[in-house]
């Protein structure tokens, strides 16, 4: 979907703005609607229960249960994802001294 800028109005001492029509017929939204204030954003949802998302177990599930035509992703077999090395190499830190039990107890000289 595009984008769309809405200018902010006043309205008395609030501030509002005005959703197309066709936006509202879209989300079947009518005389209220619930504002969740997120890190990203505002998200402005119809009244009512909110389906809960799935997760990933539940997903796959799902997905198995489903009688979808999986051959078409063959394709992705050749994309080359199987050669990249997914393990990130891990930086040895030069930082840190070597764990070791020696010393416990022993105050540092400064």
């Amino acid at each position: 979907m595009k984008s769309i800028e809405l200018k902010v109005a006043r309205i008395g001492n609030s501030r509002g703005v005005r959703i197309p029509a066709k936006t509202l017929d879209r989300y079947r939204i009518g005389s209220s609607v619930v504002m969740e204030e997120r890190s990203d954003g505002i998200l402005l949802r119809t009244p009512g229960a909110v389906s809960p998302k799935l997760s990933w177990e539940e997903t796959a599930r799902e997905m198995a249960a489903e009688a979808g035509e999986w051959d078409v992703w063959e394709v992705t077999a050749a994309d080359g994802l199987s050669e990249i090395p997914w393990e990130p190499k891990r930086p040895a830190r030069v930082a840190e001294r070597p764990a070791s039990s020696e010393g416990r107890g022993r105050s540092r000289k400064r």
